[in-house]
């Protein structure tokens, strides 16, 4: 009986991390499933902050709890994979997207213009996509050289802090000279 109960507790476990790794099964769309997270994820974020207008700390909250269990999931998803960095895992796009959003709004901590929002939104995603597929240095270093959990998100995570560094260098650029 309790073999029985732990194996099902154990199959569970297993389809929960699989819907969490893959986003809900768009890990597993055909075409660019991880350009597909990272434009459902802009728009759930941008859902979040300007339609049901939750705060800035329950958003951090979720993201972070999202952020934290991503590291245990990936890791018992890909234990006995060959591919340690398997093309249905997309919840580190959804991680490397969500940090520039969040930064550029908590950055603008004021009253904003919904449409310059989506304007900032749609550069976020162009450049979270590029620097994602690019993967220059020292992405590119996390991506080859760690072949687990942590390589899986870190290199995701770096391409949302270089958006997020590009985005300031261009506010000043333009800030100064424009």
């Amino acid at each position: 009986m309790h073999v029985k109960l732990y194996r099902q507790l154990l199959n569970m476990i297993k389809n929960i991390n699989y819907l969490f790794v893959t986003f809900f099964g768009l890990g597993t769309i055909r075409f660019f499933p991880g350009t597909i997270t990272s434009l459902i994820t802009t728009v759930i974020l941008y859902s979040c902050f300007y339609i049901i207008n939750l705060s800035n700390i329950i958003i951090l909250f979720f993201l972070l709890s999202i952020f934290c269990y991503s590291f245990y999931a990936v890791s018992y998803y890909i234990k006995d994979n060959e591919n340690k960095d398997p093309k249905e895992v997309v919840i580190d796009e959804f991680i490397g997207q969500a940090i520039p959003i969040y930064l550029y709004e908590i950055a603008h901590n004021i009253q904003k213009d919904p449409q310059e929002s989506i304007l900032f939104y749609f550069y976020i995603f162009i450049l979270f996509r590029f620097f994602d597929i690019k993967k220059p240095f020292p992405i590119n270093f996390f991506d080859k050289k760690f072949k687990n959990s942590f390589g899986v998100m870190f290199d995701d995570v770096l391409a949302g802090f270089y958006v997020s560094l590009t985005l300031i260098i261009f506010m000043v650029i333009k800030s100064k000279f424009l």
